[in-house]
Order: structure tokens, then C-alpha cells, then sequence
């Protein structure tokens, strides 16, 4: 008899425990949505009479959730000239929407493998691509949306495109842990930049093209020369591959400041500064020029997957495989707001310009629209 009662309830106070505990977990997450709901609805970032364009950042709910990719979501960009966004996927396609409207417009055909990256160039007349396929694409974004060139030279997978400003020039990033600068008149490698002693998994260039920054999975941000081949400096700090890069604006320079002050006193940092989100679940910015981690933000409980710059210059987004998109007020080094933004991994996010929108890509297939105010 004892056996039977024994078989019958044993495993049961157990399970009541575990399930206590999870349910304390949950109650926590609930509990700390609710604080931040209602210091919002208090203080509640400047009222929406007083915000400026400045401070506006992406509120739920999203203003549109857009299906149509058949995989996973790896990049998200917006076109710098049109209300026009693009998104790429591991089902091998590019789709173009409107993002003010919600509207898809059309799918590019032609890489044969995920599609990794995607970067216009500054007037938005062309596209580049990368993949999985090995290929770089070029596709013409002023009439045909045809694909113009396809690059070859990568001998594994291709991880990210950033062009130069001027636009004369594309970089590519790949797993063979390389970047590779391109000729985008000919379609010709002019250059090769090696280093890194990984698969490099971003590559962008800053503002006047003179520099650009890579990242890679050996843990490492490397600066480089565009014009030589010199790498600059070498920035390890993070404890985990290092997923994505921003430079910082002008505009961000003395929130950067104010923020680093506290941690070392010594006069203005003169930068240029550059934002990393890493696997292990932080984000540091850097003053490229003496090599120097200002500070830490954390608050992820993911892999760090996007970052990038409000062009205020007072915050900055960024998306995780917690699933949310976090807007971090960089002058108080904290985590202001949390977007619960996807179902599961949040793998890509840009903030426009001149418009009040950010977008989001995520492994549930979707891209997401919010509205800033």
C-alpha cells in the first residue's frame, strides 16, 4: 500500500514547488512591466506636449506587423531616400514594403542561400546584399529593382555589407575572416583586410569614410584604415562574439561624454565613438581614438543582436534574443524603456533618419513597425 501512495504522490510536492517558482518568476517580470508602466504614466519620459523630435522613441503596441518571409528575419534597413524599407531572410529573399503604409511592394529573387546583410548606399539608389552563397549582389533601386552585379571572392559565408560613403566603394565582412572592399563601378576586390582570427560578423564604415569597424567571433572590435590596410586598434573587452557595431553620431558626443565622466576623470573624450553589442549580453561604447571602453550598458538577458543611434543623440535601441528592443538613455547609463517587441529572437533593428520610426526583424518571421513619439 505505502507504494502506491508513495508512486502516486512522490513526485508531487515537487512539482508544486518548481511550478511555484516559476510562477514567482513570472510574477516578478509582471511586477517590473508594471513599474515601468506606471513610472511612465508619472514622469513618463517629457509629456507628449513637451517632447521634441529629440526625445521621441518607439512606443507599443507596433503600428504594423508585417508577414510574408517564410524564415527567419536577419536584417532590416530603411531606404534613406523613400518611405521605404527592406528586409532580408534565411528563405534566400529580399521583400520591399512601404512603412507607412504597412504595404508589401516586392520580392528580389537571386541569392540562393540567407540572405545576411543588406546596406544602401547614401542617395538609395543601390542595394547591396550579401549570403550565405558565398555572393555579394547589387541591385538597382532606382527603376528595375533587377540584380546589376554579383560579386564573388568570400570563400564562406557572407556576413555583412556597409558601403563607403562616397559610395564608390562597398566592404564586405565573411566567415572565411576576411573583409573585402569592392570596386562597385567594375565589381572588382580591390582590397583585403585580414586580423581577425574568426568568422567577422559586422563590418561599417563612419561618417566621412576614413575609418571603419569590424566585429567578429573572436571577441574582438577591430578599427581600421579604409585607404591602407592597417588595422588601428584593437578593442577586447566583451566576453562573447560580438554581434554588431554602430558609430556614434556627432550628435551623441556629449551624452557620451557626460556618461563617461563619472567613470574616468580625465577632460572630453575627443572620439570618434563606436557603440558593440555582444553575445554576452552587453553593450560598450568606445573612444576609438585612445582604444578606451567608456562604459558598460547592461540589461539584456540575450545575446545583444542590433544596435544602433537615435539621431538625437541622447539614446540609443537595441534589439536582443530576449525578444525586446531596449531604448537606453546613454547619458544615465540606464535602460529607460523595454519594448516586449517579438515572439522569439530579435535579430535586427533601424532607427530612420528624419522620420519618427524604428523597425525590428525577428526569428518569428516578422518585421514590426513602431511609431516614435
Amino acid at each position: 500500500m505505502p507504494n502506491e501512495i508513495e508512486r502516486k504522490y512522490g513526485g508531487l510536492l515537487e512539482k508544486k514547488w518548481t511550478s511555484v517558482i516559476r510562477l514567482q518568476k513570472k510574477v516578478m517580470e509582471l511586477e517590473a512591466k508594471l513599474s515601468e508602466a506606471e513610472k511612465e504614466v508619472i514622469e513618463g519620459a517629457p509629456t507628449k506636449a513637451k517632447r521634441t523630435p529629440s526625445d521621441w522613441i518607439p512606443r507599443p503596441p507596433e503600428k504594423f506587423a508585417l508577414a510574408g518571409h517564410r524564415a527567419t528575419v536577419t536584417r532590416v534597413v530603411f531606404h534613406p531616400v523613400f518611405s521605404m524599407m527592406v528586409s532580408a531572410s534565411e528563405d534566400a529573399t529580399i521583400k520591399v514594403w512601404d512603412f507607412e503604409t504597412g504595404e508589401y511592394e516586392r520580392t528580389l529573387k537571386g541569392h540562393t542561400d540567407s540572405v545576411q546583410d543588406l546596406a544602401f548606399d547614401s542617395q538609395g539608389k543601390l542595394l547591396a546584399s550579401c549570403s550565405s552563397d558565398l555572393s555579394i549582389k547589387l541591385w538597382d533601386f532606382q527603376q528595375t529593382y533587377e540584380c546589376v552585379k554579383t560579386m564573388h571572392g568570400h570563400d564562406h559565408n557572407v556576413s555583412s555589407v556597409s558601403f563607403v560613403p562616397a559610395g564608390d566603394f562597398l566592404l564586405s565582412a565573411s566567415r572565411d575572416k576576411t573583409i573585402k572592399m569592392w570596386e562597385v563601378a567594375t565589381g572588382y576586390c580591390v582590397k583585403t583586410f585580414t586580423g581577425h582570427r574568426e568568422w567577422v560578423r559586422m563590418v561599417r564604415v563612419n561618417v566621412d569614410g576614413s575609418l571603419m569597424a569590424s566585429c567578429s567571433n573572436d571577441h574582438s572590435v577591430r578599427i581600421w584604415q579604409t585607404n591602407s590596410k592597417e588595422c588601428k586598434a584593437e578593442l577586447r573587452e566583451h566576453e562573447n562574439t560580438v554581434e554588431c557595431i554602430a558609430w556614434a553620431p556627432e550628435s551623441a558626443a556629449a551624452a557620451i561624454n557626460e556618461a563617461a565622466g563619472a567613470d574616468n576623470k580625465k577632460g572630453a573624450h575627443q572620439g570618434p565613438f563606436l557603440a558593440s553589442g555582444s553575445r554576452d549580453k552587453t553593450i560598450r561604447i568606445w573612444d576609438v581614438s585612445s582604444g578606451l571602453c567608456l562604459f558598460t550598458l547592461a540589461g539584456h538577458d540575450n545575446w545583444v543582436r542590433g544596435i544602433v543611434f537615435h539621431p538625437g543623440g541622447k539614446y540609443m535601441i537595441s534589439a536582443s534574443d530576449d525578444k525586446t528592443l531596449r531604448i537606453w538613455d546613454l547619458r544615465n547609463k540606464r535602460c529607460m524603456k523595454t519594448l516586449y517587441a517579438h515572439s522569439h529572437f530579435c535579430t535586427s533593428l533601424d532607427m530612420h533618419k528624419s522620420h519618427p520610426y524604428v523597425i525590428s526583424g525577428s526569428v518569428d518571421t516578422t518585421v514590426k513597425v513602431w511609431e516614435c513619439r
